[in-house]
């Protein structure tokens, strides 16, 4: 009988799976701190890591944990109105809720029982437990002939986003306040460029939806392949 123990969790991020970014990297600025706990929080643990641009981080999807693993999934790439097996995608409904994301490394704080990694396009939310973190390294991991079968094309933002005035001033608070090493503008865009609606939704001509991120609410409207994003409100702690 395996077993798994956390060496760490997300903390931040998304509070829940709406607007998660469907696959790591796609969209490359969306941050998040990995807390590393005892006793794998040992500086010496962590030592050469700083050398690497890029990790891979093995998760777990706990949100789903309780649920019942799926033999075909509806991709939303296919719109999600094609089955494929479970094992032909990176569905988070999988026999062991496991995940695999190769993400960014921004930065890595050692302290005295305190290590912390910020990493940058993830696509996890907050609480995601990580299992494992593993250095990217080129020669043996990019493969460039692969085949990418069904999702072989890189997807394209299918939006265009705008900002109210409003919400652009929000979005300068926020830089100004809590020293964001991105903008959050541009994250906004990254992210609802992408259109994290179910793909059930995706065909309306629109609707006003909204996402937690971080310590905000974000909400927007859809018209068409328009978006407005109207307010950026801070979630009382």
């Amino acid at each position: 009988m395996w077993s798994f123990t956390p060496i760490g969790y997300v903390r931040g991020g998304f509070a829940e799976r709406f607007g998660v970014p469907r696959q790591a990297r796609l969209a490359p600025d969306v941050p998040a701190r990995i807390e590393i706990v005892p006793p794998y929080n040992r500086r010496e643990a962590w030592q050469g890591l700083d050398q690497f641009s890029h990790v891979w981080l093995v998760f777990g999807f706990h949100a789903v944990r309780d649920e019942q693993w799926k033999p075909t999934v509806r991709p939303p790439r296919l719109g999600g109105k094609q089955r494929m097996g479970v094992f032909a995608t990176r569905s988070p409904h999988r026999p062991n809720h496991l995940g695999l994301s190769a993400v960014t490394l921004a930065g890595i704080e050692l302290g005295e029982g305190k290590v912390a990694l910020t990493v940058r396009g993830a696509d996890m939310i907050d609480g995601t437990p990580i299992f494992d973190v593993k250095p990217y390294v080129p020669y043996a991991d990019a493969i460039p002939d692969a085949k990418g079968g069904w999702a072989n094309d890189v997807p394209q933002p299918k939006l265009r986003v705008q900002l109210t005035a409003a919400a652009l001033d929000q979005c300068r608070k926020y830089d100004a306040e809590y020293a964001a090493h991105v903008p959050l503008r541009r994250v906004i865009e990254q992210i609802i460029a992408l259109d994290p609606r179910p793909a059930i939704d995706s065909d309306e001509v629109g609707g006003e939806y909204g996402m937690h991120f971080q310590r905000w609410d974000v909400r927007w409207r859809v018209t068409g392949d328009r978006v407005e994003v109207y307010e950026i409100v801070e979630i009382p702690k």
